[in-house]
C-alpha cells in the first residue's frame, strides 16, 4: 500500500529537553492513525512537526513522497484541527469555511461549491448564517473540522479535537469523525490521550511514551497482544491485571506461580521458551476471567468480593486473591456482596507474559 506520510529519524529537542528521538514511522495512503499517549508523551509534538508548525531538531517529513520538512504549513496540503475551535468570532460560520479559501485567492464558485459540501457532509447547512456564539460546542467543533475540510487536502491532522467536549457530544462527534473518514478515504492523524478514541476510530495505534512509540499496530492486536507492561497497562479501562511471580514445572508443564498458588500455562501461546525460574508479570484482562456460574476449567481459584462497582450493561467486582487485588468484568444482571466467596477460572489463551526486568512480551 502507498505510503501517505513518511517519517525519518525524526528527532526534536528543546534546549537538553529532548521530546522526540531517532523515530521513524510510515503512515498509509487512507489510513485513520491514532498517536495515543499520556500528557507529554511527545504526540502532539509530533503532530506539529508534520503540520509545519514545529521545526525539527532532526530528521525528515515527507508527504505523498515529497520532501516537506522545510516547507510553510499552508505548502504541505494538510488540513489541522485543533483542541480549541479557532473560529473567527466575528464571522458567520459560512465566513469561517471559505475565508482561508478567499486568501488563497480561491474562485468564488469553487469556495461556494467546497462550502456547501463540507455543510452537507458536517450537517451544519442550517448554521451557516449563525456566528460562533450561537452554536454549541459540538456545532463549533463540526465547524473547525468543516474549515479543513474545505480545503480539499490529502492529509487531515486532528490534535485532541473532542477534549473540550461534555461525554455525550465527544460520543457522537466520534461516530460523526468515523464516517467522516469512510466518506472520504482521506489520510487522517488523530492525537488523543483518550484510549476509546483511540479504540474505536484508529485502523491502527501509535502508542507512544517519552518520545518513542511502544507500539504500532492494529488496534486489537494491541489490546489482546501488547507488546509490553507500559502498553499493557495504559490501554483497557479498568487496566490489566498485573500478577508478579515466576515460571516453574509442574511435571513437565510450564506453569505460573504467585505466593503459592499455580496457573497453568497450557494454553498461553509464547514468543520464546517459558524457562523455570524466570521471574515474569501475568497479565490478566478483567473480562478474561470467569466467576461462579461462567467458570468451565478444572482449574478453580478461590477469592473474596472486596468492591462491587455497578455500571449498568455490567458490573466491575474487585476480588481479593494470593495476595493480590484483582478487577473482574461480570454481566450487570449479577450482584455480590462485599465478603462473599466466588470461584474463578483465567482464560490462559487471552493472557500476556512479560519478563519482570525487561517489561518486554514473552
Amino acid at each position: 500500500m502507498a505510503t501517505s506520510v513518511s517519517i525519518r529519524e525524526l528527532s526534536l529537542s528543546f534546549g537538553a529537553v529532548t521530546v522526540l528521538k531517532d523515530l521513524n514511522l510510515d503512515i498509509r495512503d487512507g489510513e485513520f492513525l491514532v498517536l495515543l499517549g499520556s500528557s507529554g508523551c511527545g504526540k502532539s509534538t509530533l503532530l506539529n512537526c508534520i503540520a509545519g508548525l514545529l521545526e525539527p531538531t532532526d530528521g525528515q517529513i515527507f508527504i505523498k513522497d515529497r520532501n516537506v520538512t522545510w516547507e510553510e504549513p499552508k505548502d504541505r496540503g494538510i488540513g489541522m484541527v485543533f483542541q480549541s475551535y479557532a473560529l473567527y468570532p466575528q464571522m458567520t460560520v459560512e465566513k469561517n469555511l471559505s475565508f482561508g479559501l478567499q486568501v488563497a485567492k480561491v474562485p468564488q464558485a469553487e469556495i461556494d461549491k467546497r462550502v456547501a459540501r463540507a455543510a452537507e457532509i458536517l450537517q451544519i447547512g442550517p448554521l451557516l448564517k449563525r456566528k460562533p456564539a450561537e452554536l454549541s460546542g459540538g456545532q463549533r467543533q463540526r465547524v473547525a473540522i468543516g474549515r479543513a475540510l474545505v480545503r480539499d487536502v490529502d492529509v487531515f491532522l486532528f490534535d485532541e479535537p473532542l477534549s473540550n467536549l461534555d461525554a455525550k457530544l465527544r460520543s457522537e462527534l466520534r461516530v460523526e469523525i468515523k464516517r467522516l473518514h469512510q466518506n472520504l478515504k482521506n489520510t487522517m492523524i488523530y492525537v488523543t490521550h483518550d484510549q476509546i478514541e483511540a479504540l474505536t476510530l484508529a485502523d491502527r495505534i501509535a502508542i507512544m511514551k517519552s518520545g518513542v512509540i511502544q507500539q504500532l499496530d492494529d488496534p486489537i492486536v494491541i489490546y489482546n497482544r501488547p507488546r509490553n507492561l507500559f502498553v499493557a497497562g495504559f490501554i483497557g479501562s479498568p487496566s490489566m491485571n498485573f500478577l508478579r511471580g515466576e515460571i516453574a514445572l509442574a511435571g513437565d508443564r510450564p506453569v505460573f506461580t504467585t505466593h503459592g498458588v499455580t496457573f497453568g500455562l497450557d494454553a498461553y501461546d509464547a514468543a520464546e521458551p517459558l524457562t523455570p525460574g524466570r521471574k515474569v508479570v501475568l497479565g490478566l484482562r478483567p473480562e478474561h476471567i470467569m466467576i461462579d456460574s461462567d467458570v468451565n476449567s478444572p482449574e478453580l481459584h478461590e477469592a473474596t468480593v472486596d468492591i462491587e462497582e455497578p455500571m449498568g450493561a455490567d458490573n466491575l467486582l474487585w476480588l481479593k486473591h494470593a495476595g493480590h487485588t484483582m478487577s473482574v468484568r461480570i454481566g450487570g444482571a449479577r450482584r455480590y456482596a462485599p465478603g462473599a466467596r466466588v470461584r474463578m477460572s483465567f482464560d490462559m489463551g487471552l493472557a500476556s507474559l512479560f519478563d519482570a526486568e525487561t517489561e518486554d512480551r514473552i
